[in-house]
């Protein structure tokens, strides 16, 4: 009799036991980026320029190249890159201005938009563009700056995997403001 008495208590047990789990999938998740604390150097070599670089990157050159002034400014945590071209000018402004525009508007296969934003500077008598590149292009972000005269410097950030913009966007936005950081300290010699 004692037996009966657990029969309806065991029935509940049970049921509740094999009532079946509702399992939903993690959502698809991308890896936590430490970003470093910016801090700043003044880059200062034989080139006709000078600016302010971020500590935490380094700047290595193309030994096939023979210009010095061809460089590159490398964020080895970030696998991102700026790569810089500098070339004198001598009554050739315009063909240095349609090939920066050229080599941005090349990505327009896989860009969603391209910004530009004017640069000028003229107590530093630094003048130019940026072109910023929304969407999962090859290079996000890009610029010249010249004097009109006698210098012309380009440069284009690449980063060193796949472009997604989904994942890549607090590191392009934190690379952004040292690049911006560059060009505001910028000066020609």
């Amino acid at each position: 009799m004692t037996f009966l008495k657990f029969i309806p208590f065991l029935s509940i047990l049970v049921l509740f036991s094999c009532e079946e789990e509702s399992y939903t999938p993690k959502p698809k998740g991308y890896f936590r980026i430490d970003l470093p604390e910016k801090k700043y150097e003044v880059v200062e070599d034989s080139c006709p320029f000078t600016f302010e670089k971020p500590v935490y990157t380094t700047i290595s050159r193309n030994p096939k190249f023979n210009n010095n002034c061809w460089f590159n400014i490398e964020f080895n945590t970030l696998k991102a890159t700026i790569y810089l071209t500098y070339e004198p000018l001598s009554n050739n402004i315009d063909t240095f201005l349609e090939n920066s525009r050229t080599l941005a508007f090349k990505h327009t296969v896989k860009a969603t938009d391209i910004q530009q934003y004017v640069i000028q500077y003229p107590d530093q008598n630094v003048f130019g563009l940026i072109y910023d590149i929304k969407g999962d292009a090859a290079s996000e972000y890009q610029f010249h700056l010249t004097d009109s005269t006698n210098h012309f410097l380009r440069g284009s950030l690449y980063f060193n995997t796949v472009p997604n913009q989904d994942s890549l966007l607090p590191v392009l936005n934190f690379v952004k403001k040292d690049i911006e950081h560059l060009i505001s300290t910028f000066k020609w010699k």
